[in-house]
């Protein structure tokens, strides 16, 4: 091929990929770590993901609800994590709650283009759990699920509340979940997180009618 067509297609090609490198959004991902002297957290997160997880808190029962979440989230999580759980499993839970919620503020950036909005109603059996999000940087959580049993095996369920108040904490979102029935306390917090990993991926997701922040502010920080 003669030098003057070799350097026309590399510059072509070149272009091209510029040009398509303009067009595919940056990922969506945050690798979190936190230390203290009560736990140890790495955290990985790709808000755009397909579901895929792999977790290991030391809680068996919280590793159950955050693979539940990250699959009917679609996001991809990973989460290793150590804690004093020879004193009891709190820490744990409200510190991987934080993690969590450090690690979707990182991903969301300024949060231009995203729904902001999301809601979700979820059965499991004989329970109905509802979860209603707004990622807006203003932090409140209404918290209306009354659990009577104490326990789902070893785990307190007083420790769902816990990590919910972390997640919107850090996150920087409004969130309200709600019991509507139940009897089965493993079914009401399994609702509660498919119906918050459902309004999540509605108010992550990229609206393509939306330039910047989806407020009359301007802004969602």
């Amino acid at each position: 091929m003669p030098e003057h067509s070799k350097q026309h297609h590399a510059a072509n090609a070149e272009n091209s990929i510029s040009h398509e490198d303009r067009n595919v959004p940056a990922p969506r991902r945050a690798e979190i770590s936190r230390q203290t002297r009560e736990t140890e957290i790495a955290l990985g997160l790709r808000i755009d993901g397909s579901g895929q997880s792999q977790i290991r808190t030391g809680v068996p029962f919280l590793d159950h609800m955050l693979q539940s979440f990250a699959r009917h989230g679609f996001f991809d999580l990973t989460v290793e994590a150590s804690g004093d759980l020879h004193v009891d499993d709190h820490h744990t839970v409200e510190d991987v709650g934080i993690v969590l919620g450090r690690a979707f503020r990182q991903a969301l950036g300024d949060r231009s283009g995203i729904r902001r909005f999301g809601q979700a109603t979820v059965p499991l059996d004989e329970a109905l759990c509802s979860a209603i999000v707004d990622i807006s940087g203003r932090v409140y959580l209404s918290y209306q699920l009354e659990i009577r049993q104490e326990r789902v095996g070893n785990f307190q369920t007083v420790l769902v509340h816990d990590f919910m108040k972390a997640l919107a904490d850090e996150t920087g979102m409004n969130l309200h979940i709600n019991l509507h029935s139940g009897r089965n306390p493993h079914h009401i917090i399994e609702a509660a997180f498919k119906a918050l990993a459902r309004a999540m991926d509605q108010a992550t997701a990229i609206e393509p009618r939306v330039s910047g922040a989806l407020s009359t502010k301007g802004t969602l920080a």
